[in-house]
This record gives C-alpha cells, sequence and structure tokens, in this order.
C-alpha cells in the first residue's frame, strides 16, 4: 500500500468516526471543513434537513490568493463563512474537522470563523 494512500484511508476512518458522533441543527448547523492541496472549503450544514445553509471556499473571486500563504487565505475562508453565517441569523455552530488535525489551514480557518462572531 502506498503511503499517500494509506493517509487517505485514516482520514476517511477518522471522518467517520467523528460523524457518527457529530450532527447539525438549524439552531447550531455543523461547521464542515474539506482541505485540498490547493484549496479549502467550509459550509454550514442543516443534517436534520439535508441543506446548506452557507458556504465559503478559497476558490472564490473575493478570497484571491495572490501573494497570500495558504493559512492566510484560510482565515479569511472562515471570516466570509462567519458573515454570510450571521446574515443567515447563526451565531454557533458544531465544528466539524473533517478527519484533518486541527492544526495549520484547519486551525486558521476555525480562528477566522471565531473572529468573524461564531461561537464554537
Amino acid at each position: 500500500m502506498k503511503k499517500t494512500h494509506a493517509k487517505q484511508l485514516g482520514r476517511a476512518r477518522r471522518h467517520r468516526r467523528v460523524r457518527k458522533k457529530i450532527s447539525g441543527t438549524v439552531e447550531r448547523p455543523r461547521l464542515s471543513v474539506f482541505r485540498s492541496n490547493r484549496h479549502i472549503y467550509a459550509q454550514l450544514i442543516d443534517d436534520r434537513e439535508g441543506r446548506t445553509l452557507a458556504s465559503a471556499s478559497s476558490m472564490e473571486s473575493e478570497l484571491a490568493q495572490a501573494g497570500k500563504g495558504k493559512s492566510e487565505v484560510a482565515m479569511e475562508v472562515g471570516r466570509v463563512l462567519a458573515r454570510r453565517a450571521r446574515d443567515k441569523g447563526v451565531e454557533q455552530v458544531v465544528f466539524e474537522r473533517g478527519g484533518n488535525l486541527y492544526h495549520g489551514r484547519v486551525k486558521a480557518l476555525a480562528e477566522g470563523a471565531r473572529e468573524g462572531g461564531l461561537v464554537f
């Protein structure tokens, strides 16, 4: 088994284990994070209705990455998501890191969302 394949399987296993316990509601949606090598994506999900309430990603034109590091962009994605959530009336969320370690870009996104006013 290749090293990258083993890492992907481990992340998927952690993701399934965490998702057994975490569920989002309308009052407190799940802040789901997906991180690829180049971009980071976040969305607020109401699991009872199966709906995405708000989303943000580093691929959006307003988050142009020129001259910024990936962690700085991730922090900005968190701030944008928090602003969109507050516009929809959401202030509290459940953070779900997608099987990734709470470190680096995932941590930066969480800190940006907290700066933007989300509570978790």
